[in-house]
This record gives structure tokens, sequence and C-alpha cells, in this order.
């Protein structure tokens, strides 16, 4: 019987042994679950930082401020009507006549600016031209490249292929820029008179063929006197009428 006192008190020390061991293994698991829960915002935050800190700045591209090359060609604030072609852009009349006049409806190109005939700035307009391509337009109204390697003293005569221009103030359809056939017509600098006045009077030792650049008739005439004043003569007639011309085939000035 004097046994059963320290059986229950070591009972009871077991109890408190088995809960202090519970106790602590609860507090272990809360400690660690609120070390959990602080180092997660903390590591969420450093991954926003450094997600911040690694992206690019984003910067708007300023606009382009450069000024097209068409726009030294117009003058500003001019009459619309009279803008050169590379200033406007126009639309395409089908139902124009050829030869006929026509009216086309044109709006200025951007950083151009014009006015009508009461001083008001405007951007669409229309202007009158003759409804024909630009290859078919007159001598005068464009500007071709010469050639120094064809004759222009032959039968037939040369022609040679040549680049056209049209000039800024006509205005026609098509390519303003076009491929044309034209006859030989360059000059090397030789006047006809000055040719003419040596064949007079100092034909008979072939100046008149040395100015031209012909050395072979030249000494012909000289050593023969001019043929015996016979192709003097002939000479003078012959550049009289144009038919004698420069060696390098270019016309007379």
């Amino acid at each position: 019987m004097a046994a059963l006192p320290g059986l229950r008190a070591l009972r009871r020390l077991c109890g408190v042994a088995l809960f202090l061991s519970q106790l602590y293994g609860l507090s272990g698991r809360a400690g660690s679950l609120m070390t959990t829960k602080h180092s997660q915002p903390q590591s969420t935050f450093a991954r926003s930082l450094t997600s911040t800190s690694t992206n690019t700045p984003y910067f708007k591209a300023p606009e382009s401020t450069e000024i097209p090359s068409y726009v030294t060609k117009c003058p500003s604030n001019g009459l619309c009507s009279r803008l050169p072609p590379d200033c406007m852009t126009c639309n395409t009349n089908y139902s124009c006549i050829y030869g006929k006049p026509a009216t086309f409806d044109c709006k200025v190109k951007p950083h151009v600016h014009c006015v009508d005939q009461d001083n008001h700035e405007q951007e669409n307009f229309t202007i009158n031209m003759t409804c024909q391509f630009c290859w078919q337009l007159a001598t005068t109204d464009y500007v071709c490249t010469n050639s120094t390697n064809c004759m222009t003293v032959s039968c037939p005569r040369q022609r040679y292929n040549a680049t056209c221009t049209v000039r800024d103030h006509i205005h026609c359809l098509g390519n303003r820029v076009f491929p044309k056939m034209l006859y030989c017509n360059w000059t090397g600098g030789y006047k006809w008179s000055t040719a003419l006045a040596l064949s007079i009077t100092l034909g008979g030792f072939g100046a008149d063929r040395f100015y031209l650049g012909q050395w072979r008739e030249g000494l012909g005439k000289l050593f023969s006197f001019g043929g015996l004043g016979i192709w003097t003569l002939i000479d003078v007639l012959l550049i009289g009428v144009g038919y004698v011309g420069p060696a390098d085939g270019s016309l007379y000035i």
C-alpha cells in the first residue's frame, strides 16, 4: 500500500514532462511559422526592388523634326497655284481631253505653306493646265542632257539618247524625268564668222582648216597654195553655207 503514493507521484511527473515536451514542440512550430511569415514579405519586397532596378527606363522617342528636302523649292506664303510640282500632290483627272485645258485637285505637301488670292492660308486648291504628258511638251518646257560624242554634221543627221527634266513652273502628266532621242546640237566653241573670215583672207595657207581642227586638209592647202586658188574658193563656199564645220562634229556658235 505504501508503494501506491510513489506510483501516483511518478505518473504525475511523467504527465508533467509529457505536457512540457508538447508545449516546447508547439512553441517551436509557432516560432518557425512566424519567422516564415515575416521573411516572406521581405523577400517579396526585395524581389520587387530587384525587378524595378533592372528594368530599362521608358523614354518616349522624340518626334522627327527633320525638314524634307523639297521644302527648299517651295516659296513660303506664296500662291498655292504657282507652287512647283514638287511641293504638291495632285489627283489625276482621267476625264481630261488631250490638248485641252483641264482642272486638277491638288494638296500641298507637309511643311509647305501657301495662300489663296485673298491671302488666306489653304491646303486644298485647284490648278489649270493642258492635258498632256510631260514628254509631249514643247522643247522650251524641259531641259535635256547634251552629248559631245555624236556628229552634228553628218548624213543622215545623228541622234543621241538624252535624259530630259521638266522645268519647275511647268505642270504635266506622267514622269517629269524621261528619255528622248534628240539631234546632235552641241558646240565646241567654234565661230562661223571666224572660220569664214579666215577662209577668205588666209584660206590659201589653210588657216580656215587649221582653225576648224582639220590638220590634214590644212597641210594640203598650205603646200598646194590653196590648190592653186581653186580649193580656196571652194572652201569659202562650203564654209559660207555651213557644209564644212568643226572636226569634232559640233555646231558653230
